[in-house]
């Protein structure tokens, strides 16, 4: 979180993590498509010659205000393959919240596995806060034999987040997701910032 005083914005950052190929860009996308161009900044998107996400998408979103200040919200996304480690951990520094993009394929079990614990590892890197959300999306729930809600939450071991179901694709659930996770990441600041003050 930055606050920008002179401007008077909270600038926020919510990251998109999760295994390659599991729609972390398709969400950034549709936002982006569906999102008035006077409430929103340019998506910047850096792609391999493969045609992946290497470094980050960006995108700022402006909110209401809270506490006089007009929070702006930065959506990134981070390059799933492993070989681009790095670039995760690096573009996940200071993230506000965090929305785990799960393939749902029962095929990619391991990779969402993998995927969440490389997660939770760069989250204590970085000494994020323990409590920062983190909402867990369920992309292609249209795939044939999908992961339900129950088995991915035993799968990664997260009883506790938040999770709703999507197919990115044709935008079922991505409003849902970062609406969900706009709400949760302020209700954390405002928890945490009163917190502070007592």
């Amino acid at each position: 979180m930055i606050i920008d005083y002179k401007r008077k914005q909270l600038n926020l950052k919510i990251v998109y993590y999760g295994p390659a190929l599991s729609g972390k860009t398709t969400n950034l996308e549709y936002i982006h498509a569906h999102t008035s161009p006077d409430r929103r900044s340019n998506l910047v998107s850096l792609k391999t010659a493969e045609d992946r996400t290497l470094f980050f998408d960006f995108l700022q979103l402006e909110l209401g205000r809270i506490s006089g200040l007009v929070p702006i919200i930065q959506l990134y996304t981070v390059p799933g393959q492993t070989y681009y480690q790095a670039s995760r951990k690096v573009v996940l520094k200071g993230a506000d919240g965090i929305v785990f993009v799960a393939d749902s394929a029962r095929e990619r079990a391991l990779d969402n596995i993998v995927s969440w614990c490389d997660l939770h590892m760069h989250m204590r890197e970085h000494q994020l806060h323990e409590r920062t959300p983190v909402v867990i999306q369920l992309n292609k729930q249209d795939a044939d034999g999908a992961l339900g809600e129950e088995e991915m939450r035993s799968l990664l071991n997260a009883k506790d987040c938040p999770v709703v179901g999507a197919v990115a694709v044709n935008g079922r659930g991505v409003l849902e997701t970062v609406k969900l996770i706009c709400g949760e990441t302020i209700r954390f600041i405002q928890t945490t910032a009163r917190e502070k003050r007592q």
